[in-house]
């Protein structure tokens, strides 16, 4: 620096930083409004806006490589070292097709590592101005979902992808459809929700960041959602992340306060959101689906082993029946079960862990597995030491990681940029 003025190095540095910036934030439009863009903007264009954000985040790679922001570290390496060996297999051993062995590959080799590239262009403010744009838009896509929640299938609200007049909605109960919001799927919904709720929990610790009458109305909408969801797993993720600013509170008591504040603020919402009819009527339907399911599933015992304990000893215990190299990298995946086998179906169903060593077989599919791990538990660590230095926004993102990137659905474009948005904000939260 000169002075007041940068030099010129350091203009290019920081155009080229800015340049980066923007396209995180296309990055992350994207994710948000694809689905919309397919059913209702440019259906015409529904397939191959699939995957739009696919040359978003080689831009992203390559920008940040050529102006040195790229850093290599060992998550990365891995993940593009095994999904190197899983495309040899796949066409060599496999299913023999280079382009579906490719798709598959662009989890690991494209998307993963923006998660570090996110991580190393935005700073802390940079996720909190994001965490209040989610907020924002949080308001409108709950008026959104309650129309789709009460509309018919065939109204234009719920148009499925391409324009479908069958609808977006999925099997709820009692005769009501959950909603997909502006995505493709109703999942797209559900995960974001679930990453609203970290930034409304934080918000509700630092009001002091944030608009209040905003954090006030997207308070609302995030109560409101997840019974206009119809959907068990953003309760559970709003629950896992209402314990995390709990656990604030006993590592740090002078939290304890504000968190009673908000939590009391937030009963009384929802105290008031049930005595209006519509929110009433949802909350019928999203019990007796709760109730429904957990049933069928023995429990929420059940639910949480199966789904969250249960699904490494199904990965590993089912490998038996697959080759010792999987069916090949991509398989897996909606599109490459097309390709492969002429229907788009799921050919290992929508277990994350078992589509990988499906994939790719018992040896590297658990190696990627592992990864996945190491990496959310480094997160987790590092969150934790943040936390009790005084830093909650990593330690409340986390919360949303902790589910999603150990065993989101990567094969799914919408879990899988959810995954790389979340990680990556919360390593440029950790920052110092």
């Amino acid at each position: 620096m000169v002075g007041s003025l940068p030099i010129n190095g350091d203009y290019s540095l920081l155009r080229n930083q800015l340049l980066l910036k923007r396209g995180i934030w296309v990055y992350l439009l994207l994710l948000i409004f694809e689905g919309a863009l397919r059913k209702w903007v440019l259906p015409f264009l529904a397939t191959p806006l699939l995957i739009v954000r696919d040359p978003v985040a080689l831009w992203l790679l390559l920008a940040a490589w050529k102006f040195g922001f790229f850093r290599w570290n060992g998550y990365s390496a891995a993940m593009i070292v095994l999904s190197l060996i899983g495309i040899v297999t796949a066409v060599l051993i496999g299913h023999g097709n280079l382009y579906v062995a490719l798709y598959g590959a662009r989890l690991y080799i494209l998307h993963f590592p923006v998660m570090f590239v996110i991580g190393t262009i935005l700073n802390y403010e940079d996720v909190v101005q994001i965490g209040r744009t989610i907020l924002k838009i949080a308001i409108p896509m709950a008026i959104l979902i309650a129309l789709q929640f009460y509309s018919p299938q065939s109204a234009w609200v719920n148009r499925g992808i391409g324009g479908n007049m069958e609808g977006g909605g999925f099997s709820g109960a009692l005769g009501y459809f959950r909603p997909p919001g502006t995505f493709s799927f109703t999942n797209g919904n559900t995960l974001f929700f679930s990453l609203v709720a970290p930034f409304v929990f934080y918000f509700w610790l630092n009001a002091k960041e944030i608009n209040r009458l905003i954090l006030i109305l997207a308070t609302i909408a995030l109560l409101a959602a997840i019974p206009l969801s119809i959907s068990r797993t953003l309760f559970f993720s709003v629950t896992i992340t209402a314990l995390f600013s709990v656990f604030t509170a006993v590592t740090r008591p002078q939290n304890a306060g504000k968190l009673m504040l908000a939590f009391v603020l937030v009963l009384a919402v929802f105290f008031m959101l049930s005595q209006i009819s519509a929110i009433d009527t949802a909350l019928n339907v999203f019990t007796h689906r709760f109730e429904g399911a957990n049933k069928a599933e023995g429990g929420l015992e059940g639910v949480v082993g199966d789904r969250y304990f249960g699904a490494m000893i199904y990965a590993i215990s089912g490998s038996y029946n697959i080759p010792f190299f999987g069916f090949g990298l991509g398989a897996g995946t909606s599109v490459g079960a097309m390709l492969v086998l002429g229907t788009a179906g799921l050919q290992f169903g929508e277990d994350e862990w078992t589509r990988i060593t499906g994939e790719m077989g018992f040896l590297i599919g658990i190696l990627v597995i592992l990864t996945r791990l190491l990496f959310t538990l480094n997160l987790l660590t590092d969150s934790f030491r943040r936390m009790k230095s005084g830093r909650l926004l990593p330690w409340m993102l986390v919360s949303f990681c902790v589910l999603n990137i150990p065993q989101g659905q990567w094969a799914q474009p919408t879990s899988l940029g959810f995954s790389v948005l979340a990680g990556g904000l919360v390593l440029a939260a950790l920052k110092k």
